[in-house]
């Protein structure tokens, strides 16, 4: 199984009880605190939407989602979220969210096209947030205080993890650095981004890159992203664009750069046009979504997903998503975490 990570002498400090319990506390205390740290209200979510209205998450661009047909709708096509990034700024619009406060929610997702491993399922699970600011907010230095107030969440958590299970040690470092993406490939050019993360992760120990999306300085990015919700273009910190970013800590169970939270600061007007004609997508200005944002008729914001999941496998020091979460598996997966002593659920 290529995409599988295989930690040498692995033991899980955790038994499947306290595992369970485990990941119930961390969902609780985590979401709490991220409510009270960025003013955010819980809401419910849809698991699918409409197709062609341009509400659902198109990740990188490539993707294929889930559909079925609505016998009731005559069978209009609806399909499964990738997230809810566009959804959410509609409905801070619906709720006429004031500036300086938001909403969270459960978002569950299945995104066929996933690589299986350690990391990555077919079952997705965040904690999806969204929150209205001003125009004088749309800054880096903003971006950044979001990041640190998220941050300071994690580590309240880690704390209650540590001390609910004392064979837990903390690893979180106290401060998240903050990079470029293009400083990160002038400091290491000959690596891939992925090598970059690994490289620049394990010596901070937690690090936001920003500036995902946008061509760097070799005509290439660091990751994809669609060109419809974060603002990747907009020049910021340093003459350099970008207003989005991930929050990265380094796992040393796997060995790896984890990445907990996508986040950004929503495109406006003239940034979601000038990223769908930089990506060739200038069709999707006559949907539903887009129609909206160029009406004026949504609010300028600043969102992400932290990714529930993920979040208890770090806390608990687990070396496959799957020993957290149940999915489906492919059978040589299963028998090889097995013997490497991390079953899947």
């Amino acid at each position: 199984m290529s995409y599988l990570i295989k930690p040498i002498n692995y033991r899980p400090l955790l038994d499947l009880k306290q595992t369970e319990q485990g990941i119930k506390l961390i969902k609780e205390f985590f979401q709490q605190n991220l409510s009270t740290e960025l003013r955010l209200r819980r809401v419910t979510a849809p698991l699918f939407v409409l197709k062609g209205m341009g509400i659902n998450d198109d990740l990188s661009g490539v993707e294929r989602a889930v559909t079925f047909p609505i016998k009731d709708l005559d069978d209009a096509q609806a399909e499964v979220v990738h997230s809810l990034a566009k959804w959410k700024r509609l409905t801070l619009a619906e709720y006429d969210i004031d500036p300086g406060y938001g909403i969270y929610t459960d978002m569950n997702a299945i995104r066929a096209d996933e690589k299986l491993g350690n990391l990555h399922s077919l079952y997705v699970d965040q904690w999806d947030w969204e929150r209205v600011i001003t125009e004088e907010d749309r800054t880096v230095a903003f971006l950044k205080d979001i990041v640190n107030r998220i941050y300071a969440a994690m580590l309240r958590t880690e704390f209650m993890v540590c001390e609910t299970y004392p064979q837990i040690e903390p690893f979180l470092p106290k401060q998240v650095h903050f990079i470029h993406s293009e400083e990160l490939r002038q400091m290491f050019p000959d690596l891939t981004p992925k090598e970059r993360e690994d490289k620049i992760t394990r010596q901070y120990g937690a690090v936001f890159i920003i500036g995902i999306g946008g061509r760097l300085g070799d005509g290439k990015v660091h990751d994809l992203r669609a060109p419809d919700y974060d603002d990747y273009s907009t020049i910021g910190e340093n003459g350099l664009p970008g207003l989005n970013g991930d929050l990265l800590v380094w796992d040393s169970v796997i060995d790896r750069a984890v990445e907990l939270s996508s986040m950004g600061i929503r495109v406006n007007k003239e940034a979601m046009l000038r990223q769908l004609a930089l990506s060739g997508k200038e069709e999707r200005k006559q949907l539903y979504f887009h129609r909206r944002l160029l009406e004026d008729a949504l609010p300028l914001s600043v969102g992400g997903g932290i990714g529930q999941s993920r979040l208890c496998m770090v806390y608990l020091r687990k070396a496959h998503i799957g020993e957290i979460q149940a999915s489906i598996w492919p059978d040589e997966m299963r028998k090889e975490c097995a013997a490497l002593g991390m079953p899947l659920i």
